[in-house]
């Protein structure tokens, strides 16, 4: 209000040419409350935008190997197979190994973008408003606690066929059986598909809360005018 009012005084000495420029930077810091239309539109297009963006990063080649934020390590329930198996001269098998696993989250990682549009296409009106004022990370954490359970159904064939395509087995298997022949150590064998499962998505979520910050907090980010406007706007909606 009181830059309004300075700009009225100075009408009186401004011309129109000179008070122009004046009163449209005036009028672009007062936003409009994004409407309920708006806040839902905006929400939805913020997350699929987030989600494009990380399943283009994670899918890419070495998109979990080389990101030291959600790269797959071997299984910690078998690190005495691992540091068993290196100490046996066999650190580089770990390491192609390793590789696999994550090359393996890369391709499944594929898959990720319609299902995780669908789950947001279910988002109820109540949900969308809490999202929007919620933390960096409320989406995101939205999806993990709602769908974690049908991604996780979806995600195991794809994660199976995601394995295989790799040829996972082809480097596990030496190493677990080169260590299960080892006397007296406990035998082992952990369900690599499940491992791997988990770790992915954990990692697309991980990344997936990334973007959403991103987009929350640098005007950059928000690549239209709605995601402008809906996360611009800091004072009361106008959501009903």
């Amino acid at each position: 209000m009181r830059k309004i009012a300075i700009l009225i005084s100075c009408s009186l000495l401004l011309s129109c040419d000179q008070l122009l420029p004046l009163l449209e930077s005036a009028g672009s810091s007062l936003k409009t409350p994004a409407t309920k239309y708006e806040v839902s539109s905006g929400i939805k297009e913020a997350l699929t935008v987030g989600i494009k963006n990380t399943v283009f990063k994670t899918s890419a080649n070495n998109g979990f190997l080389s990101n030291s934020l959600i790269k797959i390590p071997f299984p910690q329930e078998a690190a005495k197979v691992e540091s068993t198996v290196r100490n046996l001269g066999l650190g580089s098998k770990v390491d192609e190994f390793v590789a696999t696993l994550n090359h393996g989250a890369e391709e499944a990682s594929k898959k990720a973008t319609p299902i995780f549009v669908n789950a947001i296409t279910a988002m109820s009106i109540n949900d969308v408003y809490n999202i929007w004022r919620g933390d960096n990370n409320a989406a995101t954490e939205y999806l993990k606690g709602a769908t974690q359970s049908q991604l996780t159904t979806a995600f195991s064939p794809v994660i199976k066929s995601a394995l295989k395509k790799v040829d996972v087995t082809k480097y596990w298997d030496p190493l677990i059986n080169t260590y299960n022949k080892i006397p007296l150590v406990q035998k082992m064998n952990p369900n690599l598909e499940e491992y791997v499962l988990d770790k992915t998505l954990e990692g697309l979520f991980k990344m997936l809360a990334l973007e959403e910050a991103k987009i929350r907090e640098d005007p950059a980010a928000r690549v239209s005018d709605l995601l402008k406007k809906v996360f611009g706007y800091q004072g009361v909606s106008s959501f009903q």
